[in-house]
């Protein structure tokens, strides 16, 4: 199989429910900043040290989770591709709530802000908390626009996931500088 087709030489790209649309759609907007977040994982996962195969096995747990909520982004409600498609389950946000949990019980209580940064697999983690919060707003933005419920709610499952997973992110990265032995950089007014 061929990497290159040349059908999107004139801006035009296929949605998995087959339509095809401008590159700048809202849709191809929303699923394209998952794909950024999932490459952004990748790099996280790249930069964990060795000795933390339990987090990058969970990192890679949660790519999976992302390749379904793309899929969910690049189908349009009226699809009948929407039939094939895995929601999000309860089970899934649980899984990122119990680790949340799980590494918030090992760090000490935030008395200030987090400046993003210490060691690399913290820094990796902020920014993929920041896309996170972008892939989160685009899909909320398209969910306004053009589903409404009309897929019975799997794409509001998928948003509250990745409102859970920046919160995630958000604790990994303090999680990360915590087992490197780097202090996280507070914020001074």
């Amino acid at each position: 199989m061929k990497v290159y087709t040349g059908t999107g030489d004139r801006g035009k790209t296929g949605l998995f429910s087959g339509e095809r649309v401008a590159k700048s759609h809202a849709r191809i907007e929303a699923y394209g900043n998952v794909d950024e977040l999932n490459s952004v994982m990748g790099a996280l996962i790249a930069s964990l040290p060795d000795a933390n195969a339990e987090i990058a096995e969970e990192l890679h747990r949660i790519q999976f989770d992302l390749f379904q909520i793309g899929a969910w982004l690049a189908t349009t409600p009226e699809s009948p591709a929407l039939e094939s498609l895995t929601p999000i389950t309860p089970a899934q946000i649980q899984y990122l709530e119990s680790a949340i949990d799980r590494m918030d019980a090992m760090l000490p209580p935030l008395s200030a802000f987090v400046l993003p940064g210490g060691h690399r697999s913290a820094a990796w983690a902020h920014m993929a908390r920041t896309v996170c919060r972008r892939a989160e707003r685009r899909g909320v933005r398209l969910e306004v626009e053009s589903f409404n419920g009309k897929d019975g709610g799997h794409l509001r499952d998928a948003l509250v996931y990745l409102n859970r997973l920046s919160d995630y992110l958000f604790v990994l990265a303090r999680h990360c500088n915590r087992l490197m032995d780097v202090a996280d950089i507070l914020w001074r007014k």
